[in-house]
């Protein structure tokens, strides 16, 4: 790393940028100890579920941490930063990152960014244990749903009442 011309380091910069504006999740690890199987055993595990492990200069993290979300967390780059980085379901990759500490206890997390705030090791966590993206939608949708299925009850209720009132109505009648 230390022989990039400027233009190297500037597309490095450009690059990472774009992943941090993007990013929904960035969780930031100190890898010291681990051997070059163990971090592609990382990397395999995270793309294979469309996510990255990237391992930079912190120098051209902090410029590229300008302007985006992850710039509140500049202090988590110190020492041997490797940067782990999901798109679409931040608890996703916080569970994947977990999954793997659990096995490989070399890998130290220092903290993350989740949708824009900052997080400790405890706080992410309590992410870990959060349902799936796709479970908390449906959790949601059961949520919104219930008042207007109550709703619908009642009117029917309120209806039925009505029919049997005028059947009764007419059968006194007859």
């Amino acid at each position: 790393m230390k022989d990039l011309n400027k233009e190297a380091k500037s597309q490095i910069v450009s690059e990472l940028q774009d992943k941090f504006q993007r990013a929904k999740g960035v969780v930031f690890t100190d890898y010291r100890g681990l051997t070059v199987e163990e971090i592609t055993g990382l990397r395999n595990n995270l793309r294979s579920a469309a996510l990255e492990y990237k391992v930079v200069k912190n120098t051209l993290a902090k410029i590229a941490a300008e302007g985006t979300p992850v710039s509140t967390a500049k202090d988590n780059f110190i020492g041997p930063v490797g940067i782990a980085i999901g798109f679409d379901d931040p608890v996703l990759l916080v569970k994947k990152v977990l999954e793997f500490n659990k096995t490989n206890d070399k890998l130290q997390i220092t903290g993350g960014i989740i949708e824009g705030g900052v997080c400790t090791f405890d706080a992410l966590k309590r992410i870990s244990e959060l349902p799936p993206r796709e479970v908390q939608l449906s959790m949601l949708a059961g949520v919104l749903q219930a008042p207007a299925g109550k709703l619908a009850r009642l009117l029917n209720a309120t209806l039925a009442r009505f029919v049997y009132a005028m059947e009764a109505l007419k059968q006194k009648k007859n």
